[in-house]
């Protein structure tokens, strides 16, 4: 075997033994809490997480509105 060949097996190894261990430390039992605690963050009801609407939000789909009426009157 040549030296590019064997740096290329050496990779691999090196790469699949790096996904094992992130397996390994995804399911350990000491990562268990952290990972239970994020699963939940889209469930929680923060008030200061969920934006409020900006004045005028609802001014872009009249604006809309009012091109599409100018466009059907040039149209006829």
């Amino acid at each position: 075997m040549d030296i590019v060949n064997d740096l290329r097996s050496i990779v691999t190894v090196l790469a699949f033994a790096t996904f094992i261990g992130i397996v390994f430390w995804a399911y350990s039992g000491r990562r268990r809490a952290a990972f239970d605690e994020a699963a939940r963050l889209p469930f929680t009801e923060d008030e200061t997480l969920s934006p409020s609407p900006s004045p005028g939000a609802g001014e872009g789909s009249a604006m809309l509105a009012a091109q599409v009426k100018g466009l059907e009157g040039k149209a006829s």
